[in-house]
């Protein structure tokens, strides 16, 4: 097994170790898909969401305080800003892993249109493959 594929596996179980006990009791856990391999398989915004930002930031966006501090993503302001969500799933924030090497840019834009448009949150203007490549 490479180095990517253990560092993934890796990921993937701690990844179920943030979803505890809350969400398990919600029944969230069985309706979150694991790619295989150390990319996402997932395409669309929402299964994106589910696999990669519902551990932390929970199935509403509600976000989570604990072990770390995790914000809110539901009705957020900061989304206003196309830009600003994408540079955070391409590079990472504080406490944030990025996701750029394991996302395509239809992906990452597939993910970050869900969040602005769902989740309390509004935000119509799409974001294209193109507009994540140059923020790449």
């Amino acid at each position: 097994m490479n180095n990517h594929r253990i560092a993934w596996r890796l990921a993937q179980a701690a990844f179920l170790c943030t979803l505890g006990s809350t969400a398990l009791a919600a029944g969230d856990a069985s309706d979150v898909p694991l790619s295989d391999g150390w990319r996402f398989a997932e395409q669309d915004g929402e299964s994106l969401y589910r696999a990669s930002c519902q551990g932390c930031h929970m199935a509403k966006g509600e976000g989570a305080a604990g072990a770390g501090r995790f914000p809110a993503l539901a009705d957020n302001p900061r989304l206003a800003s196309a830009a600003y969500p994408v540079y955070n799933v391409l590079h990472g924030l504080h406490g944030m892993p990025s996701f750029g090497k394991y996302m395509s840019d239809e992906q990452v834009a597939a993910v970050v249109n869900y969040t602005r448009t769902h989740l309390g949150n509004h935000y119509l203007d799409a974001v294209t493959a193109d507009d994540v490549k140059k923020l790449r």
